[in-house]
C-alpha cells in the first residue's frame, strides 16, 4: 500500500502542477486517480463495499462521514468511482505533514488548522473559490474532527455545518458500519471481507448533528 501510494504521488503531481489545464479538470482528474488507487488498495486487501441507501446524482453536495481510520477515505472512493463523483477532502493540518502527507497535498484536499484563527479564515476562502470554480465539486469530510476510537459518535466540530452554511450546500450524512482500524490490521484477507456504508437523507446545516445521531441509531439498533 505504501509503495503504491508513492507511486500515485508521482500521478497527482503531474495534475496538480499542470499549467493548461482548469481547476475543474484537474479535480476530476485527481479525483479519478484517487479512486484508482482505493479500488487497486481494496482488491488487494480483499474487501468489497455494499451500499446502502441512495447517493444523489446531482453534485455540489457536502458528505459528512463517520471517521475510524484511513480506510474510511478508501472505501469512500471507491463509492465515488462508481457514482461518477469528483470532490476535495478535508483533513487536519497534521495529516499534512506526516509521511504520507504529499499523497493528501498533491491530490488537491484542503488541510486545516482549528487552533489558527488566520488560518481558519483562509481555509474556508479556499473552499468557496474551489467550489465557485467547480459546479460539479463535493467536499468529503468527518465532522467528529478526528479519528474516533470509541463506539459513540464524538460531539461534532462546527466546520461541515459551517462550509455547508457558506456555500449553501446540502449535506449527504454517510455511516461507515465498521471498525476499520480493525479491519485494516487483518487484511488483506482470504475470505472476502464486506464493508457497509450507509447513506442518509439530505439534511441542512442547523440539523446535521441531531439528524447523523438519529440516522445512526436506526442503522446500529435496526
Amino acid at each position: 500500500m505504501i509503495r503504491l501510494g508513492y507511486k500515485y504521488i508521482k500521478i497527482f503531481k503531474k495534475t496538480y502542477h499542470h499549467p493548461f489545464i482548469t481547476h475543474k479538470q484537474a479535480h476530476k482528474q485527481l479525483s479519478l486517480d484517487r479512486q484508482n488507487y482505493a479500488i487497486s488498495v481494496l482488491n488487494y486487501l480483499n474487501i468489497e463495499v455494499k451500499i446502502y441507501g441512495d447517493i444523489p446524482k446531482q453534485n455540489h453536495k457536502l458528505y459528512a462521514i463517520n471517521h475510524r481510520s484511513l480506510l474510511d477515505i478508501i472505501v469512500m472512493e471507491s463509492i465515488f468511482s462508481q457514482h461518477n463523483k469528483s470532490g476535495l477532502w478535508i483533513a487536519k493540518e497534521e495529516l499534512f505533514k506526516a509521511f504520507y502527507g504529499k499523497f493528501f497535498k498533491y491530490s488537491a484536499n484542503i488541510s486545516v488548522d482549528v487552533h489558527n484563527k488566520t488560518g481558519l479564515i483562509s481555509f474556508f476562502k479556499k473552499i468557496k473559490s474551489a467550489l465557485l470554480k467547480d459546479n460539479d465539486l463535493n467536499i468529503y469530510i468527518f465532522p467528529e474532527g478526528e479519528r474516533n476510537r470509541t463506539n459513540r459518535l464524538l460531539k461534532f466540530q462546527s466546520g461541515a455545518s459551517k462550509i455547508s452554511k457558506a456555500n449553501r450546500l446540502d449535506i449527504i450524512p454517510v455511516y461507515i458500519n465498521d471498525t476499520l482500524e480493525i479491519v485494516l490490521k487483518q487484511a488483506p484477507f482470504k475470505k472476502k471481507k464486506t464493508i457497509e456504508v450507509y447513506f442518509g437523507d439530505i439534511v441542512q446545516h442547523n440539523e446535521l448533528e441531531e439528524k447523523y445521531k438519529n440516522f445512526t441509531d436506526r442503522i446500529i439498533n435496526g
